[in-house]
């Protein structure tokens, strides 16, 4: 151990990360950029913009941040942006948004993988990038 000089540089890293994980308003910024770009962005991607790199927690914790600018975009009557988050190996979005009820909400009962899922994610992405791209 080294006089808590390691110890606390990698607590302070530890939080600086959460927090730019659990930072509502640059995600959304993010987000926001890339729906006007016309793009989807990996879970990978968006992390690495938050400065850090791919976990299985953090992309967890990113989901939780997801919900909530979700959650805030539809009372203010905005199209969906954590749909935009896709897994790099097949352009969806992780099961969290599957299960998190987004899909079920817009009427898919489906599958979270296929033909169907594939529609509704670029449907709805196609909604976020003309809302974004008009302003």
């Amino acid at each position: 151990m080294i006089d808590g000089g390691l110890d606390d540089w990698l607590e302070s890293s530890k939080a600086e990360v959460a927090a730019a994980i659990a930072d509502v308003p640059r995600v959304r910024s993010l987000l926001v950029a890339t729906a006007r770009a016309g793009e989807a962005i990996s879970y990978s991607a968006l992390l690495a913009q938050l400065g850090t790199r791919f976990t299985r927690p953090k992309m967890r914790a990113l989901c939780k941040t997801l919900d909530a600018i979700d959650e805030a975009g539809a009372a203010a009557g905005e199209p969906e942006l954590a749909v935009l988050v896709v897994r790099e190996s097949d352009g969806l979005p992780g099961q969290g948004w599957w299960a998190g009820g987004h899909a079920q909400r817009l009427g898919h009962e489906g599958p979270w993988e296929g033909p169907a899922a594939h529609a509704l994610v670029d449907r709805l992405q196609a909604e976020a990038f003309a809302h974004w791209q008009a302003r």
